[in-house]
């Protein structure tokens, strides 16, 4: 493995103990380069948020996950890539010819163009919804 892009659910995994979290974290540790949307950074806030609201993390351990977290994005082991104009653009063109079968929310679909635009083949998540559109964004929707 060497380029992964991971959603925000993905990226969250490698943070807090949640089902499949130990062979994300384990092909994380393989890649060569871990991409993601800034859209992620809130997510993932707002996972931990959830996180300790349903008390699987105290205050002070959610602290500390978040601090790490932030200290991943400054050492960039996360590669985030903006949302600029063009993606949104792209999100609006896509969403066209899609399928009315299609449930696409506007993150996954930020997260399937970010991670089409960066040259990426495959987008790794657990989203099913995320995973079942993501062909239609010439992706492959992968998850362990």
């Amino acid at each position: 493995m060497s380029r992964l892009y991971f959603d925000a659910a993905y990226v969250a995994k490698c943070y807090l103990n949640e089902s499949d979290a130990a062979p994300v974290r384990a092909m994380a540790r393989k890649s060569e380069a871990l991409y993601t949307s800034v859209l992620s950074i809130a997510e993932v806030a707002c996972a931990f948020h959830r996180h300790r609201r349903e008390g699987v993390l105290n205050t002070k351990t959610e602290a500390l996950v978040r601090d790490r977290f932030l200290q991943d994005l400054d050492d960039q082991i996360w590669l985030v890539l903006p949302i600029t104009d063009h993606i949104v653009r792209r999100v609006e063109s896509v969403t066209r010819t899609l399928p009315p079968n299609d449930l696409i929310r506007a993150g996954d679909a930020i997260h399937l163009i970010s991670a089409s635009e960066a040259g990426l083949k495959e987008i790794w998540s657990n989203d099913r919804r995320l995973l079942a559109a993501a062909a239609s964004f010439g992706l492959t929707g992968r998850s362990v």
